[in-house]
């Protein structure tokens, strides 16, 4: 059985390694991006490129998302030379984007009024998930769709079907990022106080990590990339305020409080104002540590 036509677009830090992973695997893409040298890359390494969005759709039977914002993946879908400009029938549209619930639901009701297939996936395990293979992929929508899109997805990494309606793929996923990022948040500040402490942070990360405190956060982003001051997890503060931003949004549709949640949001806006949405989500340590008047793993 001949596998499907691919178009990717968005070749960024996720879609890129994304793209290589289901090159290798045997399928064929046809890619585009406003970043000319990433499109560059992948066509040397054996993609077609495509001017526009409605370009790669024509030439794909399953197009890909892979885009930082909600507005982004509105104008790819709606905009001028847009998927959605081309004939659906027959097509598959796959969002790996985090764009919120809204956003999904808003992209499956104007695509299916032109004939496409969409299936919400948002995916987590950052740039070395795509580039391992290991990501999570949330997926919702139609089960048939999900079951042909599987050989596919195993490529990318583990795939799990969420929910029958679009939307509950970005539910899943914004919930996910706000466990996350409030784990990073809560242990930046416990090892801010140990180093005001006097406690070698080295020592309280190990101790953490085989106690109740033990997360990722303290596992993984803590000691590769704060303790070692290197900031480069890879993931921009501005992004994950966006994500944080769309869960409380959703939680307060919903009418669900979160205190906790949005503790995280106002943590994010005060890094991100004062860092700039660009800087790496592991420096969000670095505003606490200025308050405190501390480095941790630094000297004070």
């Amino acid at each position: 059985m001949a596998l499907p036509r691919l178009g990717i677009i968005g070749i960024g830090r996720m879609g890129a390694p994304m793209s290589r992973r289901l090159m290798e695997a045997g399928y064929s893409l046809t890619v585009t991006d406003r970043n000319a040298d990433a499109v560059a890359k992948l066509v040397a390494a054996g993609a077609a490129s495509a001017p526009t969005p409605a370009a790669v759709t024509e030439a794909a039977d399953v197009v890909l998302l892979s885009l930082p914002t909600p507005d982004i993946v509105d104008a790819v879908a709606f905009g001028a030379d847009g998927i959605g400009t081309v004939a659906g029938a027959g097509k598959t549209v796959v969002d790996l984007s985090t764009t919120g619930p809204e956003g999904a639901k808003a992209l499956a009701a104007g695509l299916s009024a032109e004939g496409f297939t969409v299936v919400d996936c948002p995916v987590s395990g950052g740039v070395g998930g795509a580039e391992k293979g290991t990501l999570a992929l949330m997926a919702s929508g139609d089960a048939a769709a999900y079951e042909a899109l599987m050989p596919m997805f195993e490529v990318l990494g583990k795939p799990f079907l969420v929910g029958p309606d679009p939307g509950m793929g970005q539910m899943t996923k914004v919930m996910n990022n706000l466990l996350s990022v409030a784990a990073l948040a809560v242990t930046s500040e416990a090892l801010v106080l140990g180093q005001k402490a006097g406690l070698d942070p080295k020592v309280l990360v190990d101790v953490i990590n085989v106690s109740s405190g033990q997360s990722n956060a303290s596992m993984t982003k803590i000691p590769k990339f704060v303790l070692t001051r290197s900031f480069d997890f890879g993931f921009a503060i501005g992004l994950s305020n966006k994500d944080i931003r769309l869960c409380l949004e959703s939680a307060n549709a919903l009418g669900v409080p979160m205190v906790v949640g949005s503790s995280v949001l106002e943590l994010l806006k005060i890094a991100n104002a004062k860092l700039g949405g660009d800087a790496d989500l592991t420096q969000i340590i670095q505003p606490i540590e200025e308050w405190a008047g501390v480095t941790v793993g630094g000297e004070d």
